[in-house]
């Protein structure tokens, strides 16, 4: 155990995963929770805006004590080490706390899309536990993958190539991906240099493998 006391375990773990009616309430905001983040997507083009800050330390603060209340229910430092929905939620965290010295990362907040989708809290909660364990949910997490990882290209591109070469708004760098992703050649915007080339092979490369799987989910 992490520490404590078994009673606050299985307290927490009959929220996060139990079958009563508080454990789906619990549940239902959990869910509305990691939307709300999922909005911080938007973070690198909004950061300028004077209430960017305020809602960036009230999602930091409730993301933080949902993070300690989730592994604290795991129950043991051996699963908390081995989730890596735990890992991706710090990583998360870390680009909320520091929004101006990690201001560029941003883009990995999109890492929500996949963490939320994967996580068994998610499908207990959607259609009352219906879809879990079936064919909606394996479509769902193909699409959420490929989702997420537009949304990650696409800011990475716009953080790196911002300027240059027709990248001159998140459209533009969200053009570029959707475009390399999809195989079907570039139009104005291309990115310039040796690390704009390997990218680019890179963005075709896991289209090409990405498609592939979605095409098994059918």
């Amino acid at each position: 155990m992490l520490g404590l006391s078994a009673r606050p375990v299985a307290r927490l773990r009959e929220l996060y995963y139990g079958d009563s009616a508080r454990s789906a309430r619990f549940r239902f905001w959990h869910v509305l929770l990691a939307v709300a983040i999922m909005f911080f997507i938007a973070a690198l083009v909004i950061r300028g805006s004077a209430t960017f800050l305020v809602i960036d330390v009230v999602v930091a603060v409730v993301l933080a004590f949902d993070m300690i209340a989730r592994i604290t229910s795991l129950g043991s430092l051996t699963a908390v080490v081995r989730s890596p929905l735990v890992w991706l939620d710090g990583l998360i965290l870390l680009t909320l706390i520091f929004p101006y010295y990690l201001g560029n990362f941003g883009f990995l907040r999109a890492l929500k899309i996949w963490t939320l989708v994967h996580s068994d809290i998610f499908w207990q909660t959607i259609g009352g536990g219906e879809w879990d364990d079936t064919y909606i949910e394996d479509v769902s997490k193909a699409a959420a993958t490929l989702l997420t990882f537009v949304f990650l290209v696409t800011g990475l591109v716009y953080v790196v190539f911002l300027g240059s070469s027709g990248v001159h708004g998140y459209v533009d760098a969200l053009y570029f991906t959707v475009t390399s992703l999809t195989t079907t050649g570039y139009g104005d915007v291309t990115l310039p240099g040796t690390a704009g080339r390997l990218i680019s092979i890179a963005i075709m490369l896991a289209g090409i493998t990405l498609s592939l799987g979605w095409a098994r989910q059918w």
